[in-house]
């Protein structure tokens, strides 16, 4: 059997498998759109803010709540996932038959990615459709930016299960990532709504240029290739630190 047939049946079990996920799927697709009406509900987000260069709370809202179903994905779901087919001896039973544990990890890279692009297109059309939140009026750099940040956080996940030995260590290291990507990312306070050095200190992280470069392209600006360039170090970096401390067994 060819590696490709191989790869494509390893890709369609591993999606049967995620579809049997409820609770992944609902916290990955579900909640960061959940919460975006829950917060467009309250109608002080619906009113125009002077301090928040005269948008609304609502229109900043929309980046952090794409940014949230890619945290979820990569920092907490995909982690555990791949922890548990290492603790369990999954991988090493691949190792001997032709299906090898990479075309594992390239199904879950594929589905968790995939996922957390839904969840973006879903927040995206909530907010244009229930609280008339403009779209992005620069789509392709904000394509770039979204899909930059998908890999980053799939990146950040990968480092997390290389270095957790057992499915309980990786939600442990997870959850203490997962917080403060949040508050980098806007989840507590949009990063417009920062103070300015705060606003700095963050874009420096990978979601914090990531939600800077997706306000600046939803505004109608090409993203700053200083955010950009953050987000692609941060994936080379953490893609090679993956790479070295990963173990199949």
């Amino acid at each position: 059997m060819s590696s490709a047939l191989v790869n494509s049946a390893v890709l369609k079990s591993e999606a049967r498998l995620f579809r049997r996920e409820p609770g992944s799927l609902f916290w990955m697709l579900a909640f960061p759109t959940i919460l975006l009406a829950i917060l467009g509900s309250i109608p002080s987000f619906r009113e125009a803010d002077p301090a928040f260069g005269g948008l609304r709370l609502i229109d900043g809202y929309v980046p952090v709540s794409v940014l949230l179903g890619l945290i979820v994905g990569g920092v907490q779901a995909m982690p555990q996932t791949l922890t548990g087919y290492r603790e369990r001896g999954v991988l090493r039973r691949m190792s001997t038959t032709p299906v090898r544990p990479a075309a594992l990890l390239s199904a879950q890279t594929i589905l968790y990615g995939g996922a957390a692009l839904v969840s973006a297109l879903l927040a995206l059309a909530v907010g244009r459709l229930a609280f008339d939140v403009r779209l992005p009026e620069q789509p392709f750099g904000y394509g770039v930016a979204l899909l930059l940040a998908v890999l980053v956080a799939l990146a950040l996940g990968a480092v997390i299960s290389a270095l957790s030995r057992t499915a309980k260590i990786s939600a442990a290291i997870g959850s203490a990532v997962f917080f403060p990507a949040m508050f980098c990312a806007g989840v507590y306070l949009p990063v417009q709504a920062m103070p300015d050095a705060l606003a700095r200190s963050v874009g420096f992280t990978p979601f914090g240029a990531a939600a800077q470069a997706l306000n600046e392209a939803a505004a109608g600006a090409w993203p700053g290739w200083d955010h950009l360039t953050v987000l692609v170090a941060w994936t080379v970096l953490l893609t090679a630190a993956a790479s070295r401390w990963f173990r199949w067994e």
